[in-house]
């Protein structure tokens, strides 16, 4: 039935553009939604018209842009309704510009490419006297790994898997580095919320005030651009400023304490 559907389908236009057209079954085969949804949405205002030409309707560049916009929201779990509301706030010509912009934040922030590994793997990598089950527990609980259904695991961030190994090798016990692990996730959150609170009520909001308008998209994309480096940067550079202050304050008592000890 599918294969029938396709082959009595028209053929997508090779080249996309903000000129091309297309009839409502080049709009599905392009977007990869049903016509039926794609009415469904024209007739819930999520989709502005087409073009009518004869008994024919034309769909564009913008009707590709919220397609895709509405189908990247629906599988991040946001219902219709939702969906609505936001597209609200979309003008006619620029859910190309939000839909560019959230690929841009979601690229800014993204995740490291995930490793796959199965229990046995990640009892050899961290071997040591804590039970392996209760080193995973506490790593899915942190985040750290994520449960596969075939029982194998997702190392969610292969950088912190290498960092704990080399502390590892060290002579650190795991049950320290997962605790060390803890307290830096549960810092990086904090800061992460600084600067997202930042981002929004300082550069989004201001914008959002205004109409999002069409000629202040750029700005808003290129103060993203900026921010990146600079959160990881401020990021970098504070620890290292906490980093120093902390050891000169170790390395002091220590000092103080072995002053203190009677001589032999």
């Amino acid at each position: 039935m599918y294969h029938q559907l396709m082959a009595n389908s028209a053929p997508v236009p090779e080249v996309e553009g903000d000129d091309a057209e297309y009839t409502i079954d080049q709009l599905s085969n392009l977007t990869g939604m049903t016509a039926r949804n794609i009415r469904a949405h024209q007739s819930r205002g999520l989709l502005p018209a087409p073009v009518v030409r004869g008994r024919t309707g034309y769909y564009g560049a913008e009707h590709v842009a919220r397609l895709r916009l509405i189908l990247q929201m629906q599988s991040e779990g946001f219902n219709l309704g939702s969906i609505a509301r936001i597209l609200e706030g979309v003008h006619p010509g620029t859910a190309a510009e939000v839909l560019d912009f959230n690929r841009a934040l979601r690229h800014t922030w993204e995740e490291e490419t995930p490793e796959i590994v199965n229990a046995d793997e990640l009892a050899a990598r961290f071997p040591g006297d804590a039970p392996a089950n209760t080193l995973r527990e506490r790593s899915l609980r942190l985040g750290l790994l994520t449960a596969l259904p075939d029982g194998r695991f997702e190392v969610r961030s292969p950088s912190l898997l290498r960092a704990g190994e080399a502390l590892l090798e060290l002579g650190v016990p795991i049950a320290s580095l997962i605790a060390v692990e803890d307290d830096l996730l549960r810092h990086s959150r904090g800061v992460a919320r600084s600067f997202v609170r930042l981002f929004l009520d300082e550069v989004w909001q201001p914008f959002d005030a205004a109409g999002r308008p069409d000629a202040e998209w750029p700005r808003i994309r290129a103060a993203l651009d900026y921010m990146s480096p600079l959160a990881g940067d401020s990021l970098a550079a504070g620890f290292r400023l906490a980093m120093a202050r902390e050891v000169d304050k170790a390395f002091g008592k220590m000092l103080q304490q072995q002053a203190r000890r009677p001589r032999q």
